[in-house]
């Protein structure tokens, strides 16, 4: 209907709208004044008022009178009519279960009423009714009075109506050509917008184009405006003054007798304040009012997902939930408002110490959740509850309090505890539960197990502190012997930790654990003055030393390391041509060009830079000419299959060919036997690293090996 509205409003001229528009108010004037005399009836609600049929009926609505007029307006003769029930000219669809005639008329005494004919046409009648009282004023009945609704509007009335309705309509409205020309617009289209008639007509609806929507969109709303099909839905718009507002839009097309398009029309309304009520709501519902952090309904959501992936076998997470302390005595004491401050506080000191990708939520008075959804092991989670818990070490500051918050935390890992999220919350309610009531720390794993091995990586840590601080860490050095001469030509420094009470410890033991705890920065620092020290020590007793490689974390490799590494060769009078350093695959993974720049400043110093475990990681070969790299080590894994297994020759003498053609030193760690050394020294490997010729040994022993020249008898 309203596309034919259009059609007919778009066919008007401005002089015509005026002249039917006065037609329009002179045919509602005219109806207005029938009306009025309806309602002017007398007592008996109808007798005074024109009408064109009258009935009567008793209480229960079966007719007991019925005019001539009745008889030509339904079709239905009186013999017809009479005892039978009033809904026999009802319509199907009047469902309502109300008799209008039996009921008191409304305010003003007239209704509209649709009613069936003996033909079956269905009518719009005008109906009044009043009560019939017998002399005792008791009611006997009623009397109905029906006239024809005769049409309000002639076919030009309509065309001035609806023209009326789309200038006086909230929706704002566009209309366009064949040419996409705008032609017509609405005063709601320049309230919205901001553009006037002036500034729209003739141009294109571009005018509105936002250009945050992508070509699919653009392509299903332009379709709608070739006529495809109606197109409804939200549309980011633009205003003149550059404003963003959402719209909601419907677009549709006029087409003229011949099925061509003529005219594109568009209804639009800005949703802004419905969308900022939507926000507003979403908000309220998945987030926290006091800290603005996630709410246990959107925390249960987000763990769902994770725990999806979980099931096809992709990664593995934790759930931490911190039961803070004193809480309640603080609000009880301080007030209400001290208490959400420091709630307030704790979130944000939690957050702090968080990852960008671990989730905070809060979902209780004095409960937090962190959900740790991507780790490796499942003893970070423990890393991550120690950090929790020391953020609270210190008082927090409300107003002149300084107060002291503790908490328990209780932890559960997915996949091994479960893969539902209302179980793992459960389990980590329990754990927390236990943690409050443990003297020993502040947090529990659910499971005992998870409990001890959490607790093995924290003595480690706490006793690796202890020694870094006195002299139980150790360098031995490993010998690098040349497959040209037998001699050695340098060494690789291993740090080693003995033990007070577990003597000799790997560093396979507690290496990651000083990665997962950022004490390899520290361990590192120390690695690099020791071994600059010890240098400094054979140069002053007269040995002329050949380079020793120092090993560097990932962790390690910041701007600031040129410097740190300058500062300890000064300090200990070393030259950067007596130290190379190794980096693992790990650190070229990145490829990030500030990582290129620290490496060509290490090089600019003097420094050589080895890359060890060549062959492990997952760098691109492609990348490996972009770094300045001097060596090449081919590791142990490669190494231990020579010469019998055919896919380790390959790849080692893969490795040997690239480098090679890079011009750089090639290493082969792990090497155990005579017949690993000839493959290898036939490939035109540099040097070896292991076994054969040397474990990794005391400094002392070192000088010895040196001072004595010993060498690697190449004829085995």
């Amino acid at each position: 209907m309203f596309e034919a509205a259009i059609q007919r409003c778009l066919a008007l001229s401005a002089e015509a709208r005026a002249q039917q528009g006065g037609e329009l108010r002179h045919t509602l004037t005219r109806l207005d004044a029938e009306l009025a005399q309806l309602r002017a009836a007398g007592p008996s609600g109808v007798r005074a008022a024109p009408a064109d049929a009258a009935f009567e009926l008793d209480l229960a609505g079966y007719l007991t009178a019925w005019d001539g007029g009745a008889e030509r307006l339904f079709g239905y003769s009186a013999q017809e009519a009479l005892g039978r029930h009033v809904l026999f000219l009802y319509t199907a669809d009047d469902d309502d279960g109300k008799v209008a005639e039996l009921f008191p008329a409304p305010e003003g005494g007239i209704s509209e009423v649709r009613r069936r004919c003996k033909s079956g046409a269905i009518r719009w009648l005008l109906l009044s009714r009043a009560a019939i009282l017998d002399a005792a004023g008791a009611t006997l009945g009623m009397a109905v009075r029906l006239a024809a609704l005769r049409e309000p509007l002639s076919a030009t009335d309509k065309i001035g109506l609806h023209a009326r309705i789309i200038e006086d309509s909230d929706q704002g409205v566009l209309i366009t050509d064949a040419d996409e020309r705008i032609v017509s617009i609405n005063g709601a289209f320049t309230r919205i917008t901001g553009y006037t008639p002036a500034e729209s007509i003739g141009q294109t609806p571009d005018l509105l184009r936002s250009g945050v929507h992508d070509a699919e969109f653009r392509a299903k709303v332009r379709g709608a405006m070739l006529g495809q099909e109606p197109w409804r839905g939200e549309i980011i718009g633009r205003r003149k003054n550059g404003e963003l507002f959402p719209q909601s839009v419907t677009i549709s097309v006029v087409r003229d007798e011949a099925g061509r398009i003529s005219h594109t029309f568009s209804l639009f309304s800005d949703i802004s304040v419905h969308k900022n009520a939507e926000a507003r709501m979403q908000r309220m519902a998945n987030y926290d009012g006091l800290t603005g952090l996630p709410n246990r309904c959107l925390l249960n959501q987000m763990v769902d997902q994770a725990l999806a992936e979980a099931r096809r076998g992709v990664g593995h997470g934790a759930l931490l939930v911190v039961d803070l302390n004193r809480i309640g005595a603080i609000s009880d004491t301080l007030g209400q408002d001290i208490g959400d401050q420091v709630i307030v506080e704790v979130g944000r000191l939690f957050r702090q110490v968080l990852r960008d990708a671990d989730i905070l939520a809060r979902v209780d008075r004095h409960k937090f959740v962190v959900a740790l959804l991507n780790i490796e092991k499942r003893e970070h989670a423990a890393i991550v509850a120690q950090k929790l818990l020391a953020a609270l070490d210190a008082p927090i500051a409300i107003a002149a309090h300084g107060l002291q918050v503790g908490a328990s935390i209780g932890i559960t890992v997915y996949p091994e505890d479960g893969l539902d999220t209302p179980s793992l919350f459960r389990y980590a309610d329990v754990a927390v539960a236990r943690a409050g009531r443990n003297i020993e720390s502040g947090f529990l794993f659910y499971r005992e197990e998870m409990n001890e091995r959490a607790k093995e990586h924290l003595r480690l840590e706490t006793e690796l502190r202890l020694a870094l601080a006195g002299r139980d860490l150790q360098l031995h050095y490993q010998p690098k012997v040349s497959l040209r001469s037998g001699r050695i030509v340098g060494a690789e420094a291993l740090l080693r930790w003995k033990h007070p009470l577990r003597g000799m410890m790997s560093p396979d033991v507690f290496i990651p654990v000083a990665e997962e705890t950022g004490l390899i920065l520290e361990l590192g620092s120390w690695v690099l003055d020791e071994a600059c020290r010890q240098i400094g020590a054979w140069r002053d007793a007269g040995l002329a030393m050949p380079p020793i490689a120092v090993n560097l974390s990932a962790r390690q490799f910041d701007a600031n390391l040129p410097r740190r590494i300058a500062d300890t060769l000064d300090r200990h009078g070393v030259r950067p041509d007596q130290i190379m350093l190794e980096i693992t695959e790990s650190l070229l993974v990145g490829g990030a060009d500030k990582v290129i720049d620290i490496m060509n400043e290490l090089v600019a110093m003097g420094l050589a830079l080895a890359l060890d475990d060549f062959g492990t990681g997952y760098s691109s070969l492609a990348y490996l000419k972009k770094f300045p790299i001097r060596t090449l080590k081919i590791d142990r894994s490669f190494v231990i299959g020579l010469p019998d297994e055919e896919n380790d020759c390959a790849i080692a003498r893969a490795i040997v060919t690239m480098a090679q053609q890079l011009r750089q030193e090639i290493v082969a760690e792990g090497v155990e036997t005579a017949e690993q050394m000839r493959f290898l020294r036939e490939l035109g490997c540099d040097q070896l690293q292991g076994y054969l010729f040397s474990p990794a040994v005391p400094a002392v022993e070192f000088e010895r090996m040196l001072r004595e020249g010993q060498r690697l008898a190449l004829s085995n």
